[in-house]
């Protein structure tokens, strides 16, 4: 007979070994969650399959806590440091570059190719006179430049950073997207003649949007700088303004990765502007400082948003195309850092190369993951225990496993921060049978900007759900509160008696302990071979000893796309039909299992209707455990 998963618990207490510490936060009360009609879950009991045996040695040696990144500044003779610091004091980069030269006007002095294509599918819609994003089509002539009438954030954020230039010139030769990229230019500079005095908290004038409109100026040169004179003086006008704002201001960014931005374009100013050798001392000094905050010793953003990780290494690659303009090798940080970011992107890729789904991402396509890694030039395989970022991976033949085992992130690092605790995502081959949500940082698109605090809670995420609640507190503006506060995991190989081995991952979070005095564990345990994985939810009293009474619980399992799912006669399980024509089987240990529609948003940022399994019932406060079982048939 086949033995209980909850017979071979986390362990209590104990040794350092077994017991990994990921982050600690303060416990504050939690408000009650964002409620979400969403659903999941089931297992089958196969009395025919044999559990694998811990082997003796085979845990996996824990993860450091938390820790930033440590990166020197570049090394500079005692005239350069003294340059930086008379510049960092505000005395201007051309006194200091010619000190004796008569003042002339700032000018380019290179060009830097574009080293990450653009969409041309939405070059093309610009072409015809409309911004495309998400599905969501803004006439050119609609848009509000001078950010009076916000856009929805997703459009107000492409619209106002320039990113749009990259898909302008992905759509047709240069010659004819330059009037194009003049005339929303034109009116963009119309709408706003001056820098502001200060940043904003939001809008077109924060740090980060600063400072991504700068180096998309700077790296797409050519499409704002090849029209008439005027005009040419007027873009120069513009991006010299930009870059001394920045001067002044970068260390005022909304958040790390804000900074982050406004530091790589002014070491991008400084290097394609003249008389810029002060600004890029400057820039590369508050760079390397900047990335270091950014990001842990196991190169994840402290976000532990994909998103943001694709960010980071967007920039780098944009401002590496800068120094390679003017033949320059870049710091030795850079080259460091682009190694680190790329294995724990890596690591939440499935088995056809697309992103999961986390902390308000969504499935971001194959073809952008690789020309995004392509143009960073690394040569990495995927992280499979990135304990700082906090997902596991596990790989068993066609299957890809990934596990969020680490509290949310803090309040001053989230975007879109989501309360995702626990919840994990499985893939076989090139479809997806577990998936979240996602989408949250696409809410104002096709997905309506009001779905975005459901998408962030717990019940838009493949994990349990007490009593309708967030594991931890979603709050506006894409912030996270009060709830997980530790989270402890243990990984190891196991043996099987015939030689079927497989990955046994287990964490539990203390989220639910204040309100319900309860702990969630999570066990799941993936077969070599990828044909199945075990689980098992289980609710531990808090303080050793439960409480009276019973709460609500729902255990949700979103389906991936096109799945097809039909309940079985005694509602224990479910039947799930792929689109390869594949079938897998879901049985649930105890809980009737039911059937709900959901939602999931694709490789473009849209929605798509999908559905999710849910097991669900009420729990005593005294602890209970839900075993499951995912098994490919035939």
């Amino acid at each position: 007979m086949e033995a209980s998963l909850h017979n071979a618990p986390l362990a209590a207490g104990g040794e350092a070994d077994d017991d990994v510490l990921v982050e600690t936060r303060s416990a504050l009360p939690l408000p009650r969650g964002v409620r979400e009609d969403l659903v999941i879950g089931n297992r089958q009991e196969d009395e025919t399959a044999e559990v694998p045996k811990a082997a003796p040695d085979a845990v996996i040696a824990p993860g450091r806590m938390l820790a930033l990144a440590d990166f020197a500044p570049p090394r500079l003779s005692a005239g350069e440091r003294l340059l930086r610091l008379a510049y960092k004091m505000g005395v201007p980069g051309q006194a200091l570059a010619r000190p004796f030269s008569k003042a002339a006007r700032e000018r380019l002095i290179a060009s830097a190719d574009n080293p990450l294509p653009g969409d041309k599918v939405a070059g093309t819609a610009l072409r015809a006179g409309h911004f495309l994003l998400h599905g969501v089509k803004l006439p050119v002539s609609q848009a509000d430049f001078g950010g009076v009438a916000r856009m929805a954030p997703p459009m107000e954020r492409y619209v106002h950073s320039f990113a749009w230039l990259a898909d302008l010139e992905a759509a047709a030769p240069r010659e004819q997207c330059v009037p194009v990229a003049e005339r929303i230019l034109g009116a963009w500079l119309t709408a706003n003649p001056k820098e502001p005095k200060k940043p904003g908290k939001a809008g077109l004038w924060t740090v980060d949007s600063a400072g991504t409109r700068l180096l998309s100026w700077l790296v797409h040169a050519p499409l704002i700088l090849s029209g008439d004179k005027a005009f040419r003086m007027r873009a120069m006008a513009a991006i010299t303004g930009h870059a001394r704002w920045l001067d002044r201001h970068v260390e005022r960014g909304e958040d790390l990765l804000a900074r982050f931005a406004g530091w790589a374009a002014i070491t991008a100013a400084g290097l394609l502007l003249s008389d810029g050798k002060p600004r890029r001392l400057f820039g590369e000094a508050g760079m390397v400082r900047a990335i270091g905050e950014m990001v842990g010793d196991d190169g994840g953003v402290l976000s532990r948003s994909p998103l943001a990780q694709i960010e980071a290494i967007e920039l780098l690659v944009r401002l590496g195309a800068c120094y390679k303009a003017v033949g320059r090798e870049p710091p030795e940080a850079i080259a460091a850092m682009l190694a680190m970011l790329v294995p724990p992107l890596l690591a939440l890729t499935h088995g056809d190369g697309s992103l999961g789904s986390w902390q308000g991402g969504w499935a971001i396509g194959t073809d952008q993951i690789s020309r995004l890694i392509e143009a960073s030039g690394a040569r990495t395989r995927p992280l499979r225990d990135v304990r700082q970022w906090g997902y596991q991976r596990a790989l068993a033949g066609k299957s890809v496993l990934q596990f969020d085992t680490a509290p949310p992130p803090m309040a001053r690092h989230a975007r879109t921060g989501c309360a995702s605790t626990l919840a994990f995502e499985f893939s076989h081959a090139e479809h997806r049978l577990i998936v979240n949500c996602g989408g949250a940082a696409a809410a104002g698109g096709l997905i309506p900007a009001r779905l975005d605090a459901g998408l962030r809670a717990t019940a838009a995420h493949s994990t349990l759900v007490l009593d309708d609640s967030n594991s931890t507190a979603v709050l506006i503006n894409g912030k996270i509160g009060a709830g997980v506060n530790q989270v402890d995991v243990e990984r190891r190989m196991l043996d099987g008696e015939r030689g079927s081995g497989a990955t046994r991952i287990e964490a539990s979070h203390d989220g639910y302990a204040s309100r319900y005095g309860l702990l969630h564990r999570r066990i799941l345990i993936l077969r070599d071979d990828g044909t199945e994985l075990r689980g098992e939810d289980l609710l531990v009293p808090a303080k050793g000893k439960g409480s009276r009474g019973k709460v609500a619980y729902a255990i949700r399992f979103h389906l991936g796309a096109g799945i097809e799912a039909r309940l079985s006669d005694d509602r224990q399980g479910a039947g799930l039909a792929l689109p390869d024509g594949s079938y897998w089987q879901f049985r649930s240990g105890g809980g009737e299992v039911g059937i709900e529609d959901s939602i999931w948003a694709d490789k473009h940022g849209r929605p798509i209707a999908i559905q999710q399994l849910v097991v669900q019932g009420l729990a005593s406060r005294g602890g209970g455990n839900f075993s499951w079982l995912l098994k490919k048939m035939g």
